[in-house]
C-alpha cells in the first residue's frame, strides 16, 4: 500500500464541487458513495491530478480549478442546431431537457436543449460545468493498496 498518492495511483475519495456562487454541483458525501479516480488513465485532467499528489490517507484538501483545468471553456463548437424534424420520433423538447444523441460512430452524447423555436431546436453539447471556475473539496479515504502491490510486482 502506497503511503501518498503517486502518478500512477487508486484513489478512494469523498469529494464536493462548488460553483462560484457557493451552491453544490455534485457531492460523494450526499450518498454516502466515495469515488474512485485512477490517475494516469486521462479521466482526469493533469490539473486535477497535480492536486491530488503527495496526498495521504486522511488527508482533507481544498482548490479552485479555473474552467480550462476542470471541465474546460464553453465552446461555441459544441452548441449545435436542429430541425424540428430530427425529432419527429422523440417528440420536440422543452429547454432545458437533457438527451442523449448518437453520434456518427454510434457512441452516445448527453446535450442540454437550449432553446425551442417554430424553425429550430439548440442543443448544446459543452460539458454542464464547462466554463465555469468549480471549487474542489477532497478527502482522501484510501489510497488502492491492490493497485499499488500490483504495481510494485511488476516492477521489480
Amino acid at each position: 500500500m502506497s503511503e501518498q498518492v503517486k502518478h500512477d495511483s487508486a484513489v478512494l475519495v469523498h469529494f464536493t464541487l462548488k460553483l462560484e456562487d457557493g451552491s453544490t454541483a455534485e457531492s460523494t458525501r450526499a450518498n454516502g458513495k466515495p469515488a474512485l479516480f485512477r490517475l494516469g488513465d486521462s479521466s482526469l485532467s493533469d490539473a486535477l491530478e497535480n492536486e491530488l499528489l503527495g496526498l495521504k490517507v486522511g488527508d482533507k484538501h481544498a482548490f479552485t480549478l479555473a474552467p480550462e483545468s476542470a471541465f474546460g471553456s464553453k465552446s461555441p463548437d459544441l452548441v449545435q442546431y436542429f430541425s424540428r424534424r430530427d425529432f419527429q420520433e422523440t417528440g420536440i423538447p422543452d429547454a432545458g431537457t437533457i438527451m442523449l444523441f448518437t453520434t456518427r460512430d454510434g457512441s452516445e452524447m448527453p446535450g442540454v436543449v437550449r432553446d425551442v423555436t417554430e424553425d429550430s431546436i439548440t442543443v448544446d453539447f459543452n460539458h454542464p460545468l464547462a466554463g465555469q471556475h468549480i471549487d474542489f473539496d477532497i478527502d482522501v479515504l484510501e489510497i488502492d493498496p491492490q493497485r499499488e502491490e500490483k504495481h510494485a510486482n511488476t516492477v521489480s
